[in-house]
């Protein structure tokens, strides 16, 4: 291949998705809350600015299909952040193998393993790899039996236009503490920072401009671009950030592309003498008044829903307001869900991890609108817990929104129902939590309370121990997403909760 013009500016697009989280369906934006982070990030928060129907994935393809039409197949590369292919009902149907299969038809370079791409197991998620027609990788992955990064190389090697593009694909560290621990049993997550130390003077060796596709979060991806010379560009995800313009810290481009498959992002480089002396971001929002949506992408759609139409489409209930999930604050879904539970397990309080992923309830609510919120098979579980344990773990709750670390940042707020207090985020560690009550009594730290959760929060997910430390521990068969759907099939419609402000948060 002929070596590029040293004086000539090469223009490369590198478009990129990310966080998915098994979403190929249109959905209804809001003004705020639509997707899960939307509206609600502490660092970079960010809302829809019209209330219109976007998104899915005969629109992500047709987005994707006109620039590479517009740019040329050597102007384009096509990456994917990771959370991809599980966290929505045909995804669980399929056990993800409808998203890849939507994935190859549209040809991903490299996706990015995220935390969520472990949830059927590990044994599926490497068929699922064999299965795509592009490598998924993780370079802070390691298989303990081989001591190597899981699935082979975490990175890829492009040339475009005679300039070679290395792509080091990262996973999130703290996947370990936000999914159950057998999925990922002979996996070690190690830091990515460290790893991008280890493979960045590899890859610098075999190209001329370094791309970091990174499932560490924005906070995290700062930080690397803070602390490591020689990356020109990071593809970020799992913090469902729209970042926009690009940060620039140092010498280092910083992206990222909302969540839901809403958005299809494009960074256009502008390469000179092998460096990138430009950068143009470009966020196509999926307005399906904007676009027309590809018909062979559509067919493909219907025909991997056909077989699953009766399940996918059944009627559960309907709601005239916008019922989102929040996840660094209260989330209207889910206190739905920990009121009913409180009311129908005769609990004195439940709660449930503060999670990034779903897409508001609003008009009819199918079932399929349920698993983009509950995806996962845990069951529920009633135990009792002292006063001081549930200080402590709300105590956990204010560490994980704002630890002095922030590599240890994992979930979003707790989700509760029944349980009053104040989170003030300006206080010390271990004195962020004051005014706790509990029916409308101040809570005592020697007494016991009645409490229901789920088996992912009694195995300490997001670093909540102080539940397995619990008593009387009684776990149920009733699969938490199976008990919301009954007991939403018995309402007519569904109301806004009316006990949102049980907690005060101070940031």
């Amino acid at each position: 291949m002929n070596k590029p013009d040293p004086q000539k500016v090469a223009s490369i697009s590198i478009l990129h998705t990310n966080d998915m989280h098994g979403s190929y369906m249109p959905f209804e934006s809001n003004l705020g809350n639509a997707t899960a982070q939307t509206g609600d990030s502490i660092d970079n928060y960010m809302k829809f600015d019209r209330k219109a129907v976007i998104g899915g994935f005969e629109y992500m393809a047709s987005a994707i299909k006109s620039v590479r039409k517009n740019k040329g197949d050597e102007s384009v590369i096509l990456l994917d952040g990771g959370d991809t292919f599980s966290d929505d009902q045909l995804g669980n149907l399929t056990r993800g193998e409808a998203m890849i299969k939507m994935m190859n038809e549209v040809k991903y370079d490299l996706m990015a393993l995220g935390n969520h791409d472990f949830d059927y197991g590990l044994e599926r998620t490497n068929e699922l790899q064999l299965l795509a027609n592009f490598p998924m990788r993780a370079a802070n992955i390691i298989d303990k039996e081989t001591g190597n990064p899981i699935f082979g190389e975490p990175y890829v090697i492009i040339n475009k236009q005679g300039i070679n593009i290395a792509i080091l694909a990262l996973s999130y560290r703290n996947t370990p503490l936000t999914g159950n621990s057998k999925n990922i049993k002979g996996l070690e997550f190690g830091i990515g920072v460290e790893a991008v130390k280890e493979y960045l003077p590899i890859i610098s060796k075999k190209a001329d401009i370094i791309v970091l596709l990174s499932h560490e979060g924005m906070a995290v991806d700062e930080i690397i671009a803070e602390e490591i010379e020689g990356i020109d560009l990071i593809v970020g995800a799992h913090s469902h950030d729209v970042i926009s313009p690009p940060i620039k810290i140092n010498n280092t481009y910083v992206v990222q592309a909302l969540s839901d498959a809403a958005i299809l992002g494009e960074t256009e480089i502008q390469i000179s003498n092998n460096k990138i002396i430009n950068i143009n971001a470009n966020y196509h929002y999926l307005w399906h008044d904007e676009m027309s949506p590809d018909v062979q992408m559509q067919k493909m759609v219907n025909q991997l829903r056909k077989p699953y139409l009766t399940k996918l489409e059944e009627k559960i209930t309907k709601t005239n307001t916008v019922i989102g999930r929040q996840y660094k604050s209260e989330s209207p879904f889910d206190k739905v869900v920990t009121s009913m539970m409180v009311e129908k397990l005769n609990v004195d309080a439940a709660f449930l991890p503060g999670v990034g992923y779903g897409i508001s309830l609003n008009g009819n609510i199918t079932s399929e609108d349920i698993y983009k919120l509950l995806p996962h098979p845990a069951k529920i579980v009633t135990l009792e817990m002292t006063g001081e344990q549930l200080k402590q773990t709300l105590e956990q709750t204010a560490t994980n929104l704002k630890p002095t670390d922030k590599l240890k940042i994992v979930g979003g707020l707790i989700q509760s129902s029944g349980i009053f207090y104040t989170l003030n985020l300006k206080k010390a560690i271990g004195q962020r939590v004051d005014e706790i009550k509990i029916k409308n009594e101040k809570l005592d730290l020697a007494k016991t309370y009645k409490i229901a959760t789920h088996s992912g929060m009694l195995s300490g997910i997001h670093n909540y121990e102080e539940f397995g430390k619990g008593t009387n521990i009684q776990k149920t068969d009733i699969i938490l997403t199976e008990f919301v759907l009954q007991n939403l099939k018995e309402l007519n419609e569904l109301f806004f909760p009316k006990k949102m402000g049980e907690v005060t948060l101070i940031k």
